[in-house]
């Protein structure tokens, strides 16, 4: 018989195995919506330019995505209070003018 753990109220536990704790880098974010989503595939592009991978897709409401779009700007505001400003390079991220899309 499994004994349940007691959560404190207002607590949350996530779990994660050690591949989801690594991450992914990801160098290109292609961002969709829609009326009841926002969609955001992290992709990755090679150093060659030709190909790319994707790395992860997320799906959040529209509620959700602002929260995330404040927070982002939030922990921004403080980096760069501590590190300086972010210099963000080549207009248009790793291909600048490139016709990005999935292939099958």
């Amino acid at each position: 018989m499994d004994e349940k753990q007691v959560v404190p109220p207002g607590q949350v536990q996530i779990k994660a195995d050690e591949k989801e704790l690594q991450g992914a880098y990801s160098n290109l974010v292609m961002i969709q919506h829609h009326a009841e989503e926002f969609t955001l595939n992290f992709v990755y592009v090679f150093p060659n330019g030709t190909h790319g991978k994707l790395m992860s897709s997320v799906i959040v409401s529209p509620g959700h995505a602002k929260r995330i779009w404040r927070a982002l700007g939030e922990n921004i505001s403080r980096f760069e209070a501590q590190h300086g400003p972010i210099k963000e390079g080549p207009e248009g991220g790793p291909m600048p003018g490139a016709n990005i899309g999935f292939v099958q």
